[in-house]
């Protein structure tokens, strides 16, 4: 460890910092290992106080074996060497998974979730396509 165990700046968590990692624990969703791209992703989204909110799992492989992923309360964070390590929410999440995950013709995401142009939808944009979301 790097750090004693310290409570999270939201008062809702604890974790540990490690040389190669971090710890993170709630009463709701127990405690996740995060390491490397993932969590240097989750680190510039802002860790707990992102979106995504808390991890929900480790970090696991992707069925196809060319990625990994941890889950967080709101989304998720999908690496590859080739794409890097992007965000994934909400109902872009969903119709992703409904298309087949990374498996799907879509392949892998390029980038985070962001703004639309028009100020009002959200898009993520994949190795081989898009997914728009209009509220």
């Amino acid at each position: 460890p790097i750090t004693d165990e310290l409570t999270t700046p939201d008062g809702v968590g604890r974790y540990n910092h490690f040389e190669r990692g971090s710890i993170y624990w709630t009463a709701n969703t127990g405690a996740w290992e995060i390491h490397g791209d993932i969590r240097e992703k989750w680190k510039q989204l802002g860790w707990e106080r992102s979106d995504l909110g808390y991890p929900t799992t480790g970090e696991l492989k992707t069925p196809d074996g060319a990625g990994r992923y941890n889950h967080f309360q709101n989304g998720s964070i999908y690496w590859t060497q080739a794409t890097g390590a992007h965000e994934v929410r909400g109902l872009i999440k969903a119709k992703w998974g409904e298309l087949g995950w990374e498996t799907s013709y879509l392949g892998y995401p390029t980038t985070d979730e962001q703004g639309a142009a028009d100020g009002v939808g959200r898009f993520n944009h994949f190795e081989r396509g898009s997914i728009y979301f209009t509220p």
